[in-house]
């Protein structure tokens, strides 16, 4: 499979990529208001009239649903994803939400503010009207009340939102350009050995040079792999989810076997192995080692070279061990392996009738 076409300039007025999931496709109350190039909208989403889609923004509705209201905005690289089978992700009316930030099987109030590199986790709750601070993470199950300016991570409430504060937050973040592109430009025309890709490609990724891609390995939508001065391999039953960016700059960047890569994460030129999991909104400095069966919770990162050793759960800003890895943690990284198969299966297919329509 080539690489998708680049990724540019908006395209306003230009309807988002829209696919089935099974049989179920995206519903919209109007067309967006405006659309960036790349933007998706796929499978069980209903999206409310007037949004505004940033440059490679998703919304992927698989195992649940996504329900979002009247006059969304979704910055670039943003991602909305669901719970198999356990959560949907609900979205209120007039919720901003900001460049490369991943909104997650929860429920997000009207009125709220959502920084850039923000990650809400599965079953959090974030009341109307509140702001979340740029880098913040929800932990999953957490409970923030409205009206609040919160931060950290895990996020909490720093202080009551002043008059007029809300809307400033807002604006700011409306404001900024919706196409300025958070993993940066790859040369018109790049594309990887055909040869090489032998699982799903989503269509809105970006691929380039030496990209190895097993059989049911598989790349979200809005990824960019950068393989041109050294090459990417992604091992049988991996997954890199959506806005996820792969560089391989200065050293080979390797994908061990059902290992799964979050919703935008940043892998620099670092080896992960065999059935692992790195979580959403993680950032993996250059010469990182992570070896088999490691959990690395969301948000986290880690220092140039550092080795995360097997068996456990890491996570922190750097990442340090926290925990022997638990039988439910190894089930839940197996479980998200065979899951992603079966996505990968169906949108496959969804893509596949999409070319066959004139």
């Amino acid at each position: 499979m080539s690489e998708r076409a680049p990724i540019g300039s908006p395209c306003r007025g230009v309807a988002p990529l829209m696919l089935p999931y099974r049989g179920v496709a995206p519903r919209v109350a109007a067309p967006p208001s405006q659309a960036a190039a790349g933007c998706a909208l796929l499978g069980r989403v209903t999206l409310g009239a007037g949004a505004l889609l940033g440059l490679a923004s998703v919304m992927r509705g698989d195992g649940h649903h996504i329900v979002a209201g009247a006059d969304l905005y979704l910055g670039a690289r943003a991602t909305v994803h669901i719970a198999h089978d356990l959560h949907p992700a609900l979205i209120g009316e007039r919720v901003t939400v900001g460049p490369n930030a991943v909104v997650h099987a929860c429920t997000v109030g009207d009125g709220c503010v959502v920084g850039a590199d923000v990650a809400i986790l599965d079953a959090a709750t974030v009341g109307p009207d509140t702001v979340l601070t740029p880098g913040s993470i929800v932990f999953p199950r957490t409970v923030l009340p409205g009206g609040c300016l919160c931060s950290g991570a895990p996020a909490k409430p720093v202080r009551a939102l002043e008059p007029g504060e809300l809307a400033r937050w807002r604006a700011r973040l409306r404001s900024a350009a919706a196409t300025a592109d958070p993993h940066g430009s790859l040369p018109r025309g790049a594309r990887p050995a055909a040869s090489a890709i032998g699982g799903f490609v989503a269509a809105t990724a970006r691929l380039a040079g030496d990209v190895r891609l097993a059989p049911e390995a598989s790349v979200w939508f809005g990824c960019t792999l950068d393989a041109r001065a050294h090459p990417v391999a992604i091992a049988a039953g991996a997954n890199v989810q959506d806005n996820s960016a792969v560089r391989a700059l200065r050293a080979p960047v390797t994908i061990g076997a059902d290992t799964t890569i979050g919703h935008n994460v940043e892998l620099h030129d670092c080896r992960i192995g065999a059935r692992a999991l790195i979580g959403m909104s993680s950032r993996l400095a250059g010469g990182t080692v992570v070896q088999d069966d490691v959990f690395l919770a969301a948000g986290a990162t880690t220092e140039p070279g550092q080795v995360l050793h097997g068996g456990w759960l890491w996570g922190g800003r750097p990442a340090r061990a926290l925990a022997p890895l638990d039988d439910a943690r190894r089930a839940a990284v197996m479980l998200a392996a065979t899951i992603y198969r079966d996505y990968a299966a169906a949108f496959a297919g969804a893509q596949a009738e999409a070319k066959k329509s004139p």
